[in-house]
Parts: C-alpha cells; structure tokens; sequence
C-alpha cells in the first residue's frame, strides 16, 4: 500500500520504518508543522525515505519543507494518524481521517481521540465512502484485543476486563514487589522514562479509560442491529478512579491474602469503567512491569487472555500494520 502517515513521534516514526521493509511505500509524512510529500505528480514514482525524515526530525525539528496539508492530499491508499491523542472534539485527528473518509481512503489510527469520544461521527464517515478505518494500536499497544473480538463478533463477546496501562501497572507491581510508596515508585518510574514528566494521563486512569471507552463503543455498535440503536460511549460515561491514593500499606494486606493490587479497566452491562482492583496473585490480571493483559468474555468460546507491550513505537506500530494487512 501507498501509506501518508499524520504525525512524526515515536510511533510515526516506527511506523514509517516498519512500513518499509513489509513492502509498503510511504509517499508522504506529516508532523504539526510541516511535511515531506513524495516526488512525482502521483506518489509513485520515489517513495519518501524514513531514514532521512527521521534524521531531519532530529536535526532541525520537522519533517520536510511541504505543508501539513500537502501530505492529506498526497495519492496514498491508506492514511496512518498517529498524531496526538486529544479529548472532546479530538481534533485534528478526526480531521485528518475525515479527510481521508471522503476521499475514499482508508484510515488506520493509532490516535485514540477520535475512535473515543466521536466513534458516532466516525461510522458516519465510514458508511459515506469506500474507505475503511480500523485501529487495533488504540487499545493495548501490540496485543490483538480488537481483531480477537471481531473475529468472534462483538455480539458474542460479554464483558473485557484488563490491566491497559504501563505506567500504572509498573507503579503498582513495583510497589507490592519492594513495598515501596508511590510517590518513590514513580520517580524511579519517570528517572527510567516509564512515567512522563506530568503522569497524570496515566496514574489518574484517564488513558485506560479511553481504552474502555473504545472497547464499549465496538461492543456496543457491532452487537447492535440498527447502528440508530446503539449506545456511544466517551470519556464522559466512564467511572474513572487512579492510583495515586492505593497506599503501600494495603498492597501488603493484600498480599497476606495471596492478593494484590492493579489497576483494572472493565467494560460490560453497558458501562465502562477503571479503578484499583484486588486480584489473585496466580490470576492473568498478575502481570508484572510494563506488561499489559486483557481477559475477553466470550458466550460460547469462554474466557480469551490477550497479553502483551501494551505501548511503545515498534510494538504500537506492529499494530498498525497489522491493520494495514486487514484492510481490502
């Protein structure tokens, strides 16, 4: 495929690179203020060279010397977004793939903005245009939580309980394992570069809950036989409690009983939501670091474990391109 990828971070970046060697062709790249558009009056004639974009992102700061714009109206197939996640209209994210949609491109997200809080907006687009989206990297980094899903139907699938953020699953496992407060266990989490420098999006749930929000909102549409009547989900609909205030002090009581401690996000019964979980030591949910785990509730196939790098630019795009190879 002929790929533009919206956004030069880590994922882009290892989008972009990945992309060549599966025998894709990037014909454009895009960051907040510039761009790099292959040569030739269709894209075709030479692709643009990862190596060198991600060279000159690192010299000078942008990616090319074209606009934002000029990689939108590029000749790709398929449109990767990985800009930036953003709450409430989850611009320009959205943007970007409703550019695609009506150009009749495809769209492979790495952006959880628009597919949490515009999903509706999105199946819109879709039902609109001969493009698809699809956007496995949302939830769960390099684990096939989406793909397990539909390929048993959404409507079969009765609840998705899972550890979906890193950061907050290496606090808390370090904590139990050292009996360590919080507070030092995130500075040695951001020193590691494990936490940002403001781990808020994380330690708060905000950035599983937003998972939660994508899973509710695929169980919810594709169970559904009228689109009209299915419930979409945001941000806003779920009940949202972090880890900041989980003392070392309960871990230990926890662990006398053969528990501990992680934060779980939930979706089932039309309701998503994310909060500090007791869970057996032995369970699946028990992961350790950075590892992420999801537990996929099936009616007929029983209880699926998914478990994986739940973030990172190589394991975030291997998502993508696993999107990519789906798409007609």
């Amino acid at each position: 495929m002929r790929l533009a990828i919206v956004g030069a971070g880590v994922v882009g970046r290892a989008v972009a690179e990945l992309a060549v060697d599966r025998g894709h062709e990037v014909v454009a790249v895009a960051d907040s203020s510039s761009a790099v558009v292959a040569d030739g009056t269709d894209g075709r004639d030479a692709g643009v060279d990862p190596d060198a974009v991600v060279a000159r992102k690192a010299k000078r700061g942008i990616v090319g010397n074209d606009e934002p714009a000029d990689a939108l109206a590029a000749d790709y197939d398929a449109l990767v977004e990985a800009t930036p996640t953003t709450l409430g209209d989850a611009e320009p994210g959205f943007s970007h793939v409703r550019t695609a949609l009506e150009r009749d491109r495809h769209a492979v997200l790495a952006n959880k903005g628009p597919v949490a809080e515009r999903f509706g907006d999105l199946r819109s687009l879709v039902d609109d245009s001969d493009g698809e989206i699809r956007f496995e990297a949302t939830v769960g980094g390099a684990m096939p939580v989406l793909s397990t899903i539909a390929d048993h139907g959404p409507a079969h699938v009765t609840a998705v309980r899972g550890v979906l953020n890193g950061t907050a699953n290496f606090i808390l496992s370090r904590m139990a394992a050292e009996g360590l407060d919080y507070e030092h266990v995130l500075a040695e989490a951001q020193d590691l570069g494990v936490a940002e420098a403001d781990p808020s999006f994380d330690v708060d749930g905000t950035d599983a809950a937003l998972k939660c929000v994508i899973l509710a909102n695929v169980l919810s549409f594709g169970a559904a036989d009228d689109p009209a009547d299915a419930r979409e989900f945001t941000l806003d609909d779920a009940d949202i409690e972090g880890i900041r205030n989980v003392a070392g002090s309960a871990l230990d009581l926890a662990s006398e009983d053969g528990l501990t401690v992680r934060l779980i996000g939930e979706v089932g019964d039309d309701s998503a939501r994310v909060a500090p979980r007791l869970v057996k030591r032995d369970s699946p949910l028990s992961v350790s670091g950075t590892t992420n785990a999801v537990r996929i509730e099936t009616a007929s196939a029983g209880t699926l474990t998914v478990s994986g790098r739940g973030a990172g630019g190589p394991e975030t795009a291997s998502a993508v391109l696993m999107d990519l190879n789906r798409l007609p």
